[in-house]
């Protein structure tokens, strides 16, 4: 979670599809390898679901999020050393960390060239960066919001706001000079079960990627979009006879390994 001015997130909307939001970073937690002395940083930590994981690093544990309802969620769980509530566009460690994680948090964030190469260079002699971001804007899932939002109150919502990200190659030329680079991407085909209150993309993603576009528009509007969204996407993620839906999800990993 991180740095907009919208309203707080919401923990409970988020994690109506916990077990999917975490699997990803259980995937990127494996690509770790050997770390030297130092802290783990999850950074972005939301409500803590990678935290039980993280921990079994054995090393002091530091969550940063600039969201208090969900830092109250990870604070609950009760494996994290320490919780700071800051913006991670402006975190820098006191100490040179052992792992710097950032599982769906980076995309949030703009001036990419300049944020990654920055906290690469603050990890321990041997450190690890670990990031993992959804790469899911061309989809429809993702797509379709944009594109209605613009259609319906042109105007009205900023661009800027809307997660993004660079291409896979970007990373890797901005990291290489730094260290051992490693990146790839996967798709994981999610079920989504049926759900009583929209299409279950629909679900999904107004938590995340749809956060901000709703927040700019008021009740009426919110709903007029999000009535033209369930309108669409049927079309693009149909139900199966059970009304569960197959939703294709793209995300991009890569970790560097500092010398």
């Amino acid at each position: 979670m991180t740095a907009t001015d919208d309203p707080d997130w919401d923990p409970g909307t988020y994690y109506r599809f916990r077990g999917l939001r975490l699997r990803p970073a259980l995937d990127l937690l494996r690509s770790v390898g050997p770390l030297p002395d130092g802290d783990v940083v999850d950074l972005g930590c939301g409500a803590g679901a990678a935290g039980p994981a993280l921990k079994t690093l054995r090393r002091p544990l530091v969550g940063v999020d600039s969201s208090p309802a969900m830092l109250e969620q990870a604070r609950v769980i009760g494996v994290y050393d320490r919780l700071s509530e800051e913006s991670i566009g402006d975190w820098a460690p006191a100490t040179p960390p052992a792992l710097i994680f950032a599982n769906a948090s980076l995309h949030w964030l703009g001036n990419h060239e300049t944020l990654i190469p920055r906290l690469a260079r603050s990890l321990a002699p041997g450190g690890v960066l670990a990031v993992q971001l959804p790469h899911q804007n061309n989809a429809p899932s993702h797509r379709l919001w944009a594109q209605i939002v613009d259609e319906l109150y042109p105007g009205r919502t900023d661009r800027s706001t809307r997660p993004g990200i660079l291409l896979p190659a970007e990373y890797f030329r901005m990291l290489a000079p730094l260290g051992r680079v490693t990146l790839w991407e996967t798709e994981y085909y999610q079920e989504l079960a049926p759900d009583g209150e929209g299409h279950p993309v629909r679900r999904f993603t107004e938590a995340t990627y749809a956060r901000p576009i709703l927040a700019s528009l008021t009740p009426e509007e919110r709903a007029r979009l999000v009535t033209a969204y369930e309108a669409s996407i049927g079309k693009a993620y149909p139900k199966d006879e059970r009304g569960t839906v197959l939703f294709p999800f793209r995300r991009l990993f890569f970790t560097l390994h500092a010398p």
